[in-house]
């Protein structure tokens, strides 16, 4: 079992920056992909970013030069910088952790084991 709790969310300006963490406990082993998704009010969830251990980073198009993407695989901790933040940005975001590479479909959020509760984040214009 892993457990996955984020914090870093909150109200924040067009243009702006806030920086998520994410911090995992319990069973983390092996090469296994880290992401974030998001979720906005009547959307489906979508993935943001993923990274796996010692890998490289993987973007949505629509977050490509503005997030960035880290992982401190000692301390269990995953990051999301997010720079230049847009309304359409918000969301509520998840971490999530997978126990395959993220090479193969980052982006399907079936294919992700354990969830956190999600943090909230608001941009305005």
């Amino acid at each position: 079992q892993v457990q996955l709790v984020e914090s870093g969310g909150g109200s924040v300006q067009a243009g702006e920056s806030l920086r998520l963490s994410c911090q995992a406990s319990g069973t983390t082993y092996g090469p296994y992909c880290m992401g974030w998704f998001r979720q906005a009010p009547g959307k489906e969830r979508e993935g943001v970013a993923g990274v796996d251990r010692g890998g490289a980073p993987f973007y949505a198009d629509s977050v490509k030069g503005r997030f960035t993407i880290s992982r401190d695989n000692a301390a269990n901790t995953l990051v999301l910088q997010m720079n230049m933040l847009k309304p359409d940005d918000s969301a509520m975001y998840y971490c999530a952790v997978r126990h395959t590479s993220c090479s193969d479909s980052w982006t399907e959020r079936l294919y992700y084991t354990y969830w956190g509760q999600g943090t909230q984040i608001t941009v305005s214009s």
